[in-house]
């Protein structure tokens, strides 16, 4: 079977699901981002979902960026 898509493997075939579970789609600012909880209102930035490229020149939502939401 072939897949074509533009989602990574780890969302398309999770590898635990206790890790798959922890993440969330959510909009920041306007932005749809998949997020990881890491604390309290505390986000790390697993993949940017935008279709703006200025969004992805954004360091402040590039993976790996912590955001908190109010």
């Amino acid at each position: 079977m072939i897949l074509y898509t533009m989602m990574p493997q780890e969302l398309i075939f999770p590898s635990d699901e206790h890790e798959f579970g922890k993440q969330k789609q959510i909009l920041h600012e306007g932005i749809p981002l998949i997020v990881e909880a890491t604390g309290e209102q505390k986000y790390r930035v697993i993949r940017n979902l935008s279709s703006d490229p200025n969004h992805f020149l954004d360091q402040r939502y590039s993976p790996g960026a912590m955001i908190s939401i109010h």
